[in-house]
C-alpha cells in the first residue's frame, strides 16, 4: 500500500513537472518571435546569398539588443535551399508549417522566388525579397525591397546611351538563362526599340547557371563590337559565373573604354573573388554602394565588419557591404516597425501596416515603402569599378524613384493595377 502511495505521489509530481515544463516552454514561445531566413548557403548562388544570411542574423541581433519587437526577442530559423529551386519551395513550407515562423527574409534569383510564391499564397506567409528583379509581378504576400527595372536597368541603359556614358549604339544583352535576365532583356529590347535601335544592333546571349567558359562568348562580343558602332554590354549574369566572365574579360584585354559592361548582379561581394585591376572603369547599377559617404552608411559598414569578426566569418578582415545586404537590412527594420504599428505579427495586419513605412537607409535617403505597390522608393547609382574592388559613383538619380512593377514597355501593362490582389 505504501509503495502504491509513493508511486502515485511520484506520478502526480512527474505530471506537475511536465506541465510546468510545458508551461515554461509555452511562456518562452510567447516571449519570442520566429523569423525565417531562406538563402542558398551552398551551390552556385552561395557566393551572393551567404552574405544576406549574415546580414539578417546581424540585424536580428541588433534588434534583440535594443529590446526586440514588442518586447519579444527574435529567434532566427536558418535553412539552406542549396541553389536548388524546388528545394526553396520545400524549405519555405517547412519554415511556415513546421517551424511556424511569422515572416521570411530570403531568395535571390527570380526562379527561387517564383518557386516559393505558391507556398506563401497557400499558407498566407509573408516574404521579404531583397534583390533587384524583372518586375511583372505584384503579390499580396511579398514585399520587394530590391529594385524594379525602372530603378536599375532602364537608368543604366539611358546612361550608356548618353554622352557621359559613351553614346552606345549597339547592345549585347548577356545573361544567365532564367526568368530575370530574359524578362529584363525583353523590357530592355522594347525600350531600345522605342529609342530607335534596330534589332540588328542588339545581340542577345544566355548561359546556364554555373557556366564557366566565356571564351567563345567574349570572342563573339569582340566581333559584334568591331562592326563600326560603339557597343555596350548589359550583364544579367548571376551567381558564381560572374567570376570566370570577368576573368575572361580581363584575359581578352577588353577595357571599359573599348566595350563598357554594366552589371545588375555584380557588386562588392562578387568582386572579392576577382582581380579587378583589368576591370577598372566597368560599371554596375545599384541602389546602394559601400563607397557612399553618409552617417547611416558608416554605421552600417562598421556594424557588419564588427559582426564578421565577432562571428569569425571567413576572410572577416576583408568583408564588404552591398546593395542586397542593404535591402535586407531595410526590410527587417521596416517589418519590425510594421509589427509594432499593428501590435501583432498577424500577416494581414502587418501587410496593412507596411504601407508608407520609412527608414533612414545606408544609401543616404529616408526610404519609403510605397503605400500601394509593395515596393520601395529607391535612389539609383551607377558606379565604376575601382582597382580595390569598390565603386566610384559616376551618376545618381535626383532622389528616390517610385517603382513600376509593371513595365510601361510591355504591351497591356497600362491596364494592370498598381496594387496586389488581396483575395
Amino acid at each position: 500500500m505504501q509503495t502504491r502511495r509513493k508511486f502515485m505521489k511520484m506520478t502526480v509530481l512527474s505530471g506537475l513537472l511536465t506541465l510546468s515544463g510545458l508551461a515554461s516552454m509555452s511562456a518562452l514561445a510567447a516571449d519570442t518571435i520566429k523569423v525565417g531566413i531562406l538563402h542558398s548557403l551552398s551551390g552556385t548562388m552561395a557566393i551572393s546569398e551567404t552574405a544576406l544570411k549574415e546580414t539578417a542574423l546581424m540585424t536580428i541581433a541588433e534588434i534583440n539588443k535594443s529590446g526586440g519587437v514588442m518586447g519579444k526577442q527574435l529567434v532566427p530559423v536558418v535553412v539552406d535551399p542549396a541553389s536548388n529551386w524546388p528545394l526553396f519551395a520545400e524549405k519555405s513550407r517547412q519554415l511556415l508549417s513546421k517551424d511556424k515562423v511569422d515572416v521570411v527574409f530570403g531568395c535571390w534569383t527570380s526562379v527561387s522566388r517564383k518557386s516559393v510564391l505558391p507556398v506563401f499564397k497557400e499558407l498566407n506567409g509573408l516574404l521579404f525579397y531583397p534583390v533587384q528583379y524583372e518586375g511583372e509581378e505584384l503579390e499580396k504576400n511579398v514585399f520587394y525591397t530590391g529594385a524594379a527595372p525602372n530603378q536599375q536597368a532602364i537608368p543604366a541603359v539611358e546612361y550608356l546611351m548618353s554622352k557621359d556614358g559613351g553614346s552606345a549604339k549597339r547592345w549585347v544583352l548577356l545573361g544567365t538563362d532564367y526568368v530575370y535576365p530574359r524578362t529584363t532583356n525583353k523590357i530592355l529590347r522594347a525600350f531600345l526599340k522605342s529609342k530607335g535601335v534596330a534589332d540588328a544592333d542588339i545581340m542577345e546571349e544566355y548561359t546556364p547557371f554555373g557556366h564557366s567558359d566565356y571564351q567563345t562568348i567574349i570572342a563573339k562580343i569582340k566581333k559584334f563590337a568591331g562592326e563600326g558602332k560603339k557597343t555596350a554590354v548589359v550583364s544579367t549574369i548571376n551567381g558564381d559565373s560572374n567570376v570566370p566572365f570577368y576573368k575572361e574579360l580581363g584575359n581578352a584585354g577588353i577595357k571599359a573604354s573599348d566595350i563598357p559592361v554594366v552589371a545588375f548582379s555584380v557588386g562588392e561581394e562578387e568582386l572579392r573573388g576577382v582581380d579587378t585591376k583589368p576591370l577598372v572603369g566597368q560599371l554596375a547599377a545599384w541602389n546602394y554602394f559601400e563607397s557612399l559617404k553618409n552617417p547611416a552608411n558608416a554605421k552600417f559598414i562598421k556594424m557588419y565588419r564588427d559582426w564578421a569578426k565577432q562571428s569569425k566569418l571567413p576572410n572577416a578582415n576583408t568583408v564588404v557591404t552591398n546593395d542586397p545586404m542593404e535591402a535586407t537590412y531595410i526590410g527587417i527594420h521596416m517589418w519590425k516597425q510594421a509589427v509594432e504599428k499593428a501590435k501583432s505579427t498577424d500577416v494581414d495586419k502587418v501587410i496593412a501596416a507596411m504601407a508608407g513605412q520609412t527608414f533612414n537607409a545606408p544609401d543616404g535617403y529616408m526610404i519609403k515603402m510605397d503605400e500601394t505597390n509593395h515596393h520601395l522608393h529607391k535612389p539609383v547609382f551607377i558606379g565604376e569599378v575601382k582597382a580595390d574592388g569598390q565603386f566610384n559613383v559616376v551618376w545618381k538619380s535626383k532622389g528616390p524613384i517610385r517603382a513600376q512593377p509593371w513595365s510601361p514597355y510591355i504591351p497591356g501593362n497600362d491596364k494592370k493595377k498598381d496594387s496586389p490582389e488581396t483575395k
